[in-house]
């Protein structure tokens, strides 16, 4: 069976990763126009001015959202359905809640939809790095990955820049129609990636594992040479076991995560990794960002127009990202990235209090200068990093429910700072910012020292770094060992051993 592609090898690469980067561009739109949204008049009358704890909790049932699908949704379809399929369905939930918001003339309504985006980007957001991740040459698996994050920023940028061309629209009819409008608008990229993803191939390790090991050998061979192709074969082939898609299976794996010491080593490090990168005060910085910019001077539309540009410039940041990774290190990139963040929030905190009410423009302008060093920071290190460490160091057969346990730290971590942020920004000012930068500061040694270097490596060879494990074939074993015995309820001692040896 051969995949009817014209292009090959590395082009080929590329189109997957981009086409696949527009599902991650939802993601980022999704958070994107929200921020707008939030500063928006017409907004604010439809909620009758909302306190701080209100937009906190429209803000946060986004991620209740992202954290249910992480637990109970995003990985069983991932391994029952396939990557793309899963992608598809994600993106249709998405859709939904996007209508629901856009329709919202009430808190409920708008909740309804905010709930529903957060359970199909949950989909979306770890479904795209994992069929990345396992169709990427190991040597450059940290580009294509983090080809997701330019997705994602790509999208949060369009998302400011569309919310910043509202904020013009100001007539009766722009103040209802202003925001819903700039919701509406993610039906556009969301057709285009839909329509694309019939014709993408599944990736090689889902379909091994799903015993279809001559179409993962056609689609290997159209994106590596023959000798890489055949080796890379051989190596999925002997490190995955087909599974069958019962709920024993599906019990046993995750139970799997948290027993056997080699998983649970790779487990808590993607959790703790992923709840950092949310931590550090990146969801605030996405969802707060016109507001904070206005605390320092700016107007509404000039702090949008600011986050729209600051969106910009992280784009370019991430592309460089790309490039780097596999060359400095997935660590590197992460402590790094995490020194400059913790600057950042000191300079943030310290500079308003030691000028209060805006009464140095210097300071308030250098203020600005930070948090757009804040936003290079993170596009060097949490940001990409941390989904493509993730992606990388489970086995397949695990791989989608350990990388979206890993994924809830990212959600708890993002329910917990949309909770802070607005409440501790209006009852200290600046000064939450300090809690954030020892955050920041204490991520860079935890990184250094927790966490083994994986670039470079394939994703067979990980159990070098995190323990071997023996979790697939046992799993097996007890699976098809409780399938043949409970269909043969009088069977011999002798014969059950015959059927465990086998």
């Amino acid at each position: 069976m051969k995949p009817a592609f014209r292009l090959r090898g590395h082009p080929l690469l590329y189109a997957i990763c981009l086409h696949l980067a527009i599902g991650a561009s939802l993601w980022g739109y999704n958070i994107g126009i929200l921020s707008s949204v939030l500063v928006h008049p017409g907004f604010s009358k439809t909620l009758r001015d909302p306190p701080p704890s209100i937009r906190g909790i429209i803000t946060g049932v986004y991620y209740v959202g992202t954290l249910l699908s992480y637990l109970f949704l995003a990985h069983p379809l991932a391994d029952w359905l396939g990557r793309k399929r899963a992608a598809a369905i994600g993106t249709v939930v998405m859709v939904i809640g996007m209508w629901c918001m856009a329709a919202a003339r009430g808190l409920l309504p708008l909740v309804i939809g905010r709930l529903a985006c957060g359970l199909g980007v949950g989909i979306i957001s770890t479904t795209v790095p994992l069929y990345q991740s396992e169709i990427s040459p190991a040597k450059e698996r940290g580009k294509f990955v983090t080809m997701n994050h330019v997705g994602f920023i790509a999208g949060m940028a369009v998302g400011l820049w569309v919310g910043y061309g509202m904020s013009f629209w100001k007539t009766t009819s722009g103040d209802f129609w202003g925001w819903r409008f700039s919701i509406f608008l993610q039906i556009i990229p969301a057709t285009i990636f839909l329509l694309g993803l019939p014709f993408l191939p599944e990736t090689p390790r889902w379909l091994v594992q799903q015993g279809r090991k001559d179409e993962a050998k056609a689609i290997l061979y159209t994106l590596r040479p023959s000798s890489l192709a055949t080796q890379e074969l051989d190596l999925i082939s002997t490190s995955t076991t087909r599974l069958p898609p019962t709920f024993s299976s599906f019990k046993r794996l995750t139970l799997s995560l948290f027993r056997d010491p080699a998983l649970f080593a790779r487990l808590w490090r993607a959790f703790l990794l992923q709840f950092m990168a949310q931590m550090c005060g990146a969801a605030a910085m996405k969802y707060y960002l016109p507001s904070l910019l206005q605390n320092l001077g700016l107007s509404v539309q000039s702090s949008l127009m600011a986050g729209a540009i600051e969106m910009t410039l992280k784009i370019g940041m991430t592309v460089v990202e790309m490039w780097i990774i596999d060359r400095l290190g997935r660590r590197l990139c992460l402590v790094l990235g995490s020194v400059i963040m913790g600057v950042a929030m000191l300079i943030n905190g310290a500079l308003p209090l030691l000028y209060p009410n805006n009464m140095n423009k210097s300071a308030d302008i250098i203020c600005i200068m930070f948090i757009f060093i804040y936003a290079m920071g993170y596009s060097l290190g949490l940001g990409p990093a941390a989904w493509v460490y993730s992606s990388e160091i489970f086995p397949t057969s695990v791989r989608a429910r350990g990388l979206n346990l890993a994924a809830s730290g990212g959600a708890l971590g993002s329910i917990i700072v949309s909770q802070i942020w607005p409440l501790g920004n209006a009852a200290f000012g600046s000064g939450i910012y300090f809690f954030f930068m020892v955050v920041n500061f204490a991520c860079a040694p935890t990184i250094w020292f927790l966490y083994p270097e994986t670039k470079g490596r394939e994703l067979e060879d990980m159990d070098a770094l995190f323990g071997k494990t023996d979790t697939q074939r046992e799993l097996a074993l007890g699976i098809n060992t409780d399938e043949q015995v409970s269909a043969s309820p009088r069977a011999s001692g002798e014969e059950q051993d015959r059927l465990l040896a086998d």
